[in-house]
């Protein structure tokens, strides 16, 4: 058993609030118990990872929670220019006051591709003290998906280093995910199921989050013993520096989804098997799911919560899990609807009276099963505020709005942002500018805090630090001016300023229904009516690319402003390709051998060309997803396995593509193996039947490319993890090659626009 040091839980101290309206929630005040020293040495630890030790050595801090109200976060920094005195309600606080600084007074920036710390010197004088107290008690971090696609084949180096992200973001609230296998284990072994049973049960590692959820069994399993014991590791080091920070990780909870064997050893239990989710096929379908009134759904709930709290030494009473999640209920029936969702309440609660139940809200958001009704009475089956909801993608699909503020529950506002860690060039920045502010005033609005609940990270970086940068703020900002100054904390200059501005009115301000699922015709299965979305002018983008070749000369240099040369040059490749598709296709409808032929071959070349700068990059490599994975293994066998995972995640997503393409990359391998084959079989079919004067069959199409993503996901050719070639230069060439094309497409669109109505 491990024991980490301390009792590192928490304390929730519950205050009745009152909405004018006469309905009032009882919501929760997070208070870290973990020793105030603990929570100092370790914000300070952040601080050294960070900076060079010299430099850290000016940084004096301290957590004293009683400088701001006890259910908010508070800090406060001053500096005389050589030394800078920050103090926070908690380890959290001091790390986001540390942060507010560098970003705010010295210009710097952390991301995720990497930082830009060229402090001033002397540092730069604040005084008086600025104080910041947040609006809202929590800043809650992570989808339930992001584990699988983005963390899934991270060890504890890179953990570690995302801790400290989250920290100096003010991240309270994340979920902690990590090793639930190895707990649900013990408790199924413990009822007499077998390893074989959990074999059958469990997904890969690429596809825990939907075995979790109960959309799938066992695809891409089994999980081997030291797949157990190392993610039990890591979430023992997970926990122990989430809580040194004074942070409160989410545990997951029962909700239901059980393994087929308990049908076997409870034959008289209650259990409904949900319908085919995803196109998925026995023996991966289809899931059961044990009624919550049942008596066996407690005794496996509050088993599963005690095995944890035991072995991770205590809880910090949060506890996520997802009833229903993109599956419909058995009934619509009100009584039932209640009883589901206080069955999950109960189990919480009996394993932990202070337990309190989060669940996503994302379920409110499709279909038609979720009337008015049938979400008040599924949300009136918990006592309020015990149960909190996450408005998973409240940037564009707000709930709060349409449920009365969840008819009392208290919410986060979070942004969601993106599917299947996509990538591809989206945002919402006057949405998101504005949403957290109108929730917060909202008539009798229940709303406790906000939240980052991408399905996928690594990607539009610049949408999460707007969207971070707002969490401390009252109000909205100038969002001109914070793009400046964003690129000021990037680039170290405001030379490159006017290429994201031109991003910021364009591919980052979508307005309408568009959503960040990247469906580039690059990365989709080719078919003879694809369409692309376009919310934003082209041509802004294409100027912005310009901008920033002309910026070159005036900024340094760095591995960030590589990465975002990378991007914008990709991006502007990616949409130029729809258009070299439709003369394709304009070719096979008037039966032009000659069309085909050539367009098809400037497509193919095309994608070598996005393989080319996406290969001239550390950050944009097939190579690293893949080792990662490998990497964890400790024989051939699990190597495997784990590299398999890895490849099917981004390709076809299941045995015969059954979410084919859903987690859709663009790196540099990716584009000239998987895509080019995928394209190139695409265009000598449409060749052939040109000249045969036979009709494309899309159904026979598709199977040839199946049997192409089945053998690349099977294979194991060995990919770059170091980058070739000089970003800027290929970048420079490849937009004078495309230029004259460029501007041929605008005169097209600019026509085209003409001549509507």
């Amino acid at each position: 058993m491990h024991q980490l040091q301390g009792k590192l839980c928490f304390l929730l101290v519950f205050v009745i609030l009152h909405a004018e309206n006469g309905n009032s929630f009882e919501t929760i005040h997070f208070k870290s118990k973990t020793a105030i020293n603990v929570q100092t040495s370790a914000a300070y630890d952040v601080i050294l990872r960070i900076l060079p030790p010299n430099t850290a050595a000016q940084f004096k801090v301290s957590v004293n929670p009683d400088i701001g109200p006890s259910h908010l976060t508070t800090y406060k920094f001053s500096s005389d220019g050589k030394i800078v005195y920050i103090t926070g309600t908690s380890g959290v606080a001091v790390v986001w006051g540390f942060h507010h600084y560098l970003k705010h007074y010295c210009n710097c920036h952390i991301s995720w591709q990497g930082s830009q710390l060229d402090l001033p010197s002397p540092l730069p004088v604040v005084s008086p003290e600025v104080l910041i107290t947040s609006l809202n008690q929590v800043r809650y971090y992570q989808n339930v998906c992001t584990v699988s696609y983005s963390f899934v084949f991270w060890n504890w180096t890179r953990w570690e280093q995302h801790i400290d992200w989250m920290a100096l973001n003010g991240i309270n609230l994340p979920l902690a995910f990590t090793a639930q296998e190895s707990i649900w284990q013990r408790v199924y072994l413990k009822m007499g199921l077998t390893q074989q049973d959990l074999d059958e049960h469990f997904a890969g590692p690429a596809f825990l989050a939907w075995s979790r959820m109960g959309n799938i069994n066992a695809w891409g399993g089994p999980l081997s013993s030291h797949w157990h014991t190392f993610q039990l590791d890591l979430q023992h080091r997970i926990l122990k520096r989430m809580r040194s920070l004074g942070m409160m990780p989410v545990l997951p909870t029962f909700a239901g989804h059980i393994p087929n064997a308990i049908t076997r050893l409870f034959p008289n239990a209650s259990v409904t098997r949900l319908r085919n989710w995803g196109h998925f096929s026995d023996p991966y379908c289809c899931t059961y799911l044990l009624d919550s009134q049942d008596p066996l759904f407690k005794q496996i709930g509050t088993a599963f919560i005690k095995e944890m709290i035991e072995e991770y030494n205590g809880t910090d009473h949060v506890y996520n899990g997802d009833l229903f999640n993109e599956m419909t209920p058995s009934s619509s029936d009100p009584d039932y609807l209640s009883a589901a969702s206080r069955g999950v309440y109960d189990t919480i609660a009996a394993a932990d009276s202070k337990g309190v139940w989060l669940m996503q809200a994302w379920l409110f958001t499709k279909g038609t099963f979720w009337t008015h009704e049938a979400i008040k009475a599924f949300l009136g089956g918990v006592p309020k505020g015990k149960l909190i909801l996450l408005d998973l993608q409240a940037e564009s699909q707000p709930v709060y709005n349409k449920t009365s503020s969840f008819f009392g529950q208290p919410f986060i506002w979070s942004m969601l942002h993106n599917f299947g860690g996509n990538h591809g060039m989206y945002g919402m920045l006057d949405a998101v500018n504005k949403g957290p502010f109108d929730a917060m005033k909202y008539k009798d609005s229940s709303m406790i805090g906000t939240g980052l609940s991408p399905e996928g990270i690594d990607q539009n970086y610049i949408i999460y630090d707007f969207m971070s940068d707002l969490m401390w703020r009252n109000k909205s900002v100038d969002i001109q001016k914070w793009i400046k100054n964003y690129s000021l904390r990037r680039y170290g200059s405001e030379s490159a300023s006017q290429a994201l501005l031109l991003l910021a009115r364009s591919v980052y301000n979508c307005t309408d229904a568009h959503e960040d699922h990247c469906a580039a015709i690059v990365v989709k299965r080719p078919t003879k009516d694809m369409s692309y979305q376009i919310w934003y002018n082209e041509s802004d983008v294409v100027a912005s690319w310009k901008a920033f070749l002309k910026a070159v000369d005036k900024v340094k240099i760095s591995r960030l402003f590589r990465y975002d040369i990378v991007d914008v040059t990709r991006q502007v490749l990616q949409d130029f390709a729809y258009h070299v598709y439709t003369n394709i296709m304009n070719g096979y409808k008037t039966n032009s051998y000659t069309a085909v032929n050539t367009y098809g071959d400037m497509l193919l070349e095309l994608l070598l060309d996005m393989d080319r700068i996406l290969s001239s990059h550390e950050d944009w490599l097939l190579g690293k997803w893949l080792v990662a994975a490998k990497l964890l293994a400790t024989n051939a066998e699990e190597q495997n396995l784990y590299e398999f995972n890895a490849r099917n995640q981004i390709t076809l997503w299941g045995p015969n593509g059954e979410i084919l393409d859903y987690g859709n990359k663009q790196w540099g391998g990716l584009l000239k193996s998987y895509y080019y084959d995928r394209w190139k079989l695409y265009i000598d079919t449409l060749l052939n039947c040109v000249e045969t004067k036979h009709k494309f069959n899309q159904t026979v199409f598709n199977e040839q490319s199946l049997m192409l993503g089945q053998a690349w996901t099977k294979d194991t050719t060995i990919y770059p993890v170091i980058p070739t070639g000089d970003t800027i230069e290929i970048s420079r060439q490849l937009y004078s090659k495309y230029e004259t094309s460029f501007k041929e497409i605008n005169r097209k669109i600019r026509k085209q626009h003409e001549r509507k109505p």
